[in-house]
């Protein structure tokens, strides 16, 4: 199945680095109309710049997703300005490596916000516009760790566990209606989310992908007729670990610093 984005409006968060930076870049260059979304406004001006090298009509809004319950305002905000939305792409989150007699409430809580509950709001906002127009795409952009524990990484994992089980019921529940759902997947990427404040030195320190690596495969997807995209393809880790839970537990748990 193609899909040609040239002419169709897509909303991206989490736009100023990383994937959402690389994935607006690369999708105004083939002539679609980004929205971006982002906190700092200097680099999601940079990235809206160039947008517009080839897009002209792209737009953005700076805006915190830690306020969720402005997300769903944002939307609506969004698809009026633009015209009307063809694809959402939540693509923003947050880290918080700390192991979990470390955690507090509050903590868990911040990251379910930015990567659960604004993604939720932003699609239940758009949704009844999308039905009533017949068509549109819901982008999630989950991670390994929504279908791994990770050690130390209780609070995304718990966020992004979230999104990849809200996302395959959405597709349960949407199926037929002109509205698609995709589940994007990435392993370890090469972003900022590995140097943040507040949270511990990564634990893992192996190979990682290149964000635009990620922004293909999220371009990809749209095209595709599959669910699920695996970004690089870890889906026999997630097949090991869903055949052996015990054994994975306790291979990943030997990872923890003595």
């Amino acid at each position: 199945m193609s899909y040609s984005v040239a002419g169709k409006r897509i909303l991206i968060t989490g736009a100023s680095s990383g994937v959402g930076a690389t994935l607006a870049r690369q999708l105004a260059g083939r002539g679609a109309v980004v929205g971006l979304i982002a906190r700092r406004r200097d680099r999601l001006g940079e990235v809206l710049a160039d947008c517009r090298q080839s897009s002209p009509e792209s737009v953005m809004w700076v805006a915190d997703l830690a306020d969720t319950r402005g997300a769903g305002h944002l939307a609506l905000r969004a698809w009026q300005e633009m015209g009307g939305i063809d694809v959402l792409v939540n693509n923003a989150a947050i880290p918080k490596r700390r192991a979990v007699t470390e955690l507090r409430p509050d903590d868990v809580e911040a990251v379910m916000g930015v990567n659960f509950f604004a993604p939720m709001r932003m699609t239940l906002a758009l949704l009844p516009r999308m039905r009533a127009r017949g068509s549109g795409m819901i982008v999630n952009v989950s991670s390994v760790g929504g279908r791994l524990g990770i050690i130390h990484e209780t609070a995304y994992c718990a966020s992004k566990f979230a999104l990849c089980g809200w996302s395959e019921a959405l597709a349960v529940d949407l199926h037929g209606t002109g509205i698609s759902v995709k589940l994007i997947e990435p392993g370890p990427v090469d972003t900022e989310i590995w140097d943040q404040p507040d949270n511990e030195t990564p634990i893992y320190q192996g190979p990682k992908v290149a964000a635009g690596v990620v922004a293909e495969g999220i371009i990809a997807a749209l095209g595709s007729d599959r669910f699920e995209h695996y970004v690089p393809d870890m889906k026999n880790i997630v097949d090991f670990k869903n055949a052996d839970i015990d054994t994975f537990i306790a291979g990943v748990a030997g990872m923890a610093p003595r």
